[in-house]
């Protein structure tokens, strides 16, 4: 019999988490925008605590700016001069008067120094402890301590990779494919395989550069790379008085570029199996002086499972734990931070039935999953029993190239899986967004695949399966509405960086959308175009940043070579020569932002 879920239309049913007058916060500042920022709003408002958001230039009219109490400018659309840049951040959480900071997920969520200078500053950090931090923000870190923690951990090695001679010597000793990993990465950014020696040079290479890209360190390691296994991550909760517990676990097996799509509540593997992980990942979660939210991620072989990494943070795919367990996890991690116990013990946690999220995102399946930035001209969220939308998008809202391409998150539960995969299929064909190409339709298409319905897929399962598809992009199906979200009749103001809704007496309605509201947003400085691009171009089919060239100028070039990779919305992408010929020109440097359809390479 299915027990009543109050926590599902939005209380909590946890016992013990009473809010406490004496050690709650007042105010928070959320260093972060988008669909997780908003997530942070809603539970702090509900525990009686205001918000400050914080917004670069583009986000002026972002849903999370105008939930908040107050909100403070912080700079331009490059998060390096805004998200990331931790000394405004503290100073607007000073000047608001904010107790303490929420990072979020992303940005500066996993910076141990940036967590250390919250602190200092006097400043409480809704997060683990810095140490904690440290030492999981790096893989090789993170391998050493796992392992003394007598946590199984994916066969390889804690040396850093310097040399094409050490790579070798340790596909010898692991066999191939061979993982090139970044040790301070994440998201499959800075991981190549290499199936066979040949490859090896140019995966080390790859993943160093990807990897002083991404995270301004260059360090590589290796481990054996594990065909087609399930990804499965366990959801801890730990305090501040010694208290840890897990919330169960997940499978996000279903990626593309390594980087999850599709992710569900509980995962399907052994009762076993199950058990094992959980009690692990509480080992390992003590081993290490946990005090927050936090998720520990394995890869499953068979009856085995192997330590993967630590996300120090919410995880995106939080919303499926609280489905199937009733918590609310944003709230357990603001109340550990203000340094109440967590109230409750193990057996308090129950889990009943089945959750499913799936990622939205401004992606082109059929392009590869290339990111689509643009304006979302139609917006309707599905609903009904069980559904669920985590999302900061609206009529009209643009999805920039700054920043990832995620639109919403669509979570569904139900008693049963197969009820869950129906009521999440039935929500997919609710669900109209209009403008952007996104990744409803492969989530629709992914409900009726076997290896799906039978839960049996693995981390190659979707991108094997996305390429036997001739997936549309106009963004799902459904009843599709034009109608417009009215304006209040206000105006934005900024004072000294701090914006103001101002009331205008008298002033005419207007709608969302409409033409000569503002003028275009400009995309940044960009590389030099050719005026008219030829059918000897290779052009750029994004708007982005150019990471590496990969010919230079007078090299023959073969049809389907990987002539540049471009950075847009924090997603690598090979751009391709469509004929063979020779680079007879270069149109683009390294470092250089490029728009949508700038020629990189002429080919003669």
């Amino acid at each position: 019999m299915l027990r009543p879920r109050l926590d599902r239309l939005g209380a909590t049913r946890t016992p013990g988490c009473v809010q406490s007058s004496t050690t709650m916060f007042s105010k928070i500042l959320i260093a972060n925008r988008g669909e997780i920022a908003v997530r942070v709003i809603r539970t702090a408002h509900e525990m009686g605590i205001s918000c400050v958001a914080v917004y670069s230039e583009p986000d002026r009219d972002a849903l999370h700016v105008r939930m908040a109490d107050e909100a403070y400018l912080i700079g331009p659309a490059a998060s390096s001069q805004s998200y990331l840049d931790a000394r405004k951040l503290i100073d607007v959480a000073r000047r608001a008067g904010a107790e303490a900071i929420h990072p979020g997920y992303g940005f500066l969520a996993e910076n141990a120094g940036f967590a250390r200078a919250v602190v200092e500053a006097g400043l409480v950090w809704i997060g683990p402890n810095p140490d904690a931090i440290f030492a999981m923000g790096d893989k090789l870190r993170s391998r050493i301590a796992m392992q003394r923690a007598k946590i199984p951990v994916v066969p390889g090695g804690t040396d850093p990779i310097e040399t094409v001679e050490q790579a070798r010597e340790f596909a010898d000793r692991y066999g191939f494919p061979l993982a090139l990993k970044a040790s301070g990465g994440g998201g499959g950014k800075g991981l190549k395989i290499a199936r066979s020696a040949e490859e090896i040079e140019s995966a080390l290479a790859t993943a160093r550069r990807e990897a002083e890209a991404y995270f301004n360190n260059g360090t590589i390691y290796a481990e054996r790379y594990l065909e087609n296994p399930k990804h499965v991550e366990l959801q801890i909760l730990a305090d501040r008085h010694g208290n840890a517990i897990h919330v169960g676990e997940r499978d996000c097996s279903l990626q593309r570029r390594h980087q999850k799509l599709w992710e569900e509540a509980p995962a399907q593997i052994s009762a076993t199996l199950r058990g094992k992980m959980r009690a692990a990942a509480v080992q390992a979660a003590k081993a290490i002086g946990y005090d927050s939210v936090g998720t520990i991620e394995c890869l499953v072989a068979g009856d085995r499972f192997y330590f993967l990494e630590m996300n120090t943070r919410i995880q995106v795919e939080h919303t499926v734990t609280e489905m199937i367990s009733g918590l609310d996890l944003i709230r357990e991690q603001i109340r550990v931070a203000a340094g109440e116990p967590l109230g409750i013990v193990q057996d308090d946690v129950r889990f009943d039935g089945f959750a499913i999220e799936g990622r939205v995102n401004a992606e082109d399946p059929s392009q590869d999953f290339r990111p689509a930035p643009g304006t979302v001209t139609k917006y309707r969220e599905p609903g009904g029993l069980g559904v669920r939308v985590d999302s900061a998008a609206y009529p009209g809202i643009t999805i920039t190239p700054e920043y990832d391409s995620m639109i919403a998150k669509l979570i569904v539960w139900a008693p049963t899986r197969t009820h869950a995969i129906a009521r999440f299929r039935r929500a997919i064909d609710e669900f109209v967004i209009e403008g952007v190409p996104t990744t409803l339709p492969l989530l629709r298409a992914l409900c009726d695949h076997p290896l799906v319905i039978d839960g049996s897929y693995g981390t190659q399962t979707l991108e094997t399966f996305a390429q036997t598809l001739r997936i549309p992009n106009n963004g799902g199906a459904g009843i599709t509405t034009g109608d417009a979200v009215p304006v209040a009749d206000t105006i934005a103001v900024e004072v000294n960086d701090k914006l103001y809704r101002v009331r205008v007496i008298g002033a005419a309605s207007r709608r969302r959308g409409d033409e000569g509201l503002r003028p275009p947003r400009r995309l940044g400085t960009t590389a030099k175009r050719a005026a008219i691009a030829s059918g000897n171009d290779v052009v750029s089919p994004m708007h982005g940043v150019v990471v590496e060239l990969k010919v230079r100028e007078g090299d023959a070039v073969a049809e389907g070579q990987v002539v540049a990779v471009i950075e847009a919305m924090k997603m690598m992408n090979e751009i391709r020569a469509h004929k063979s010929g020779a680079a007879a020109k270069l149109h683009a440097a390294i470092g250089a932002t490029v728009e949508a359809g700038s020629p990189l390479v002429s080919l003669a």
